[in-house]
């Protein structure tokens, strides 16, 4: 096994765990799951059937990923943060040929005890403030707070706020630069 499991976790064959992949306490794992290498999943996490984790994903402790999210590299996934996968759930109404896809891009980060309302996707190095409930797409190096979320400026890719002059920007912290055209950040 190249992957490490505590012996309180569950992990329901089959299902792809990668090398260096750490899973903690009272974990389940379902049939059908896909998980990358050296990610980290914390206590008390279900990942549900069909869900898709990259490359060096942190699940931190009590997060539910269910069917139809799909996280890529180096993906951050908060403490108690949510993840829902139908619009209009009820308990008497089968909806699970309505489960709808989630796509948490390369590099995004969701603080804890936000919400994803489904069907929507996260942007590349995007970061989702603490207890904010994103209803709608989510742009590339965004930086979103609230309920519901609203864009408040952009975050470089390593996690510093960046400020556009004149359409251009240089982190202050790693000294990336980046270009803003018609509302889109390009790393240069």
């Amino acid at each position: 096994m190249s992957y490490f499991a505590h012996e309180s976790s569950y992990i329901d064959e089959p299902c792809q765990i990668g090398n260096g992949t750490k899973i903690w306490h009272f974990c389940h794992i379902m049939p059908g799951s896909k998980i990358g290498d050296n990610c980290n999943i914390g206590q008390n996490v279900v990942v549900s059937s069909g869900v898709i984790l990259g490359n060096n994903v942190k699940v931190q402790n009590n997060v539910s990923i269910y069917t139809g999210v799909i996280c890529e590299d180096d993906v951050f996934l908060g403490p108690s943060m949510v993840f829902t996968n139908v619009i209009n759930p009820r308990s008497h109404i089968s909806r699970k040929d309505e489960y709808k896809t989630t796509l948490v891009q390369k590099g995004a980060s969701i603080g804890a005890n936000a919400t994803i309302v489904c069907g929507n996707t996260i942007g590349k190095y995007a970061l989702i403030g603490a207890g904010s409930v994103v209803t709608k797409d989510v742009k590339d190096y965004a930086l979103m707070v609230g309920n519901p979320a609203r864009q408040i400026g952009w975050i470089c890719q390593c996690g510093e706020r960046i400020h556009f002059d004149n359409g251009e920007s240089r982190c202050k912290h790693c000294n990336t630069e980046y270009i803003l055209e018609n509302d889109t950040v390009i790393r240069k």
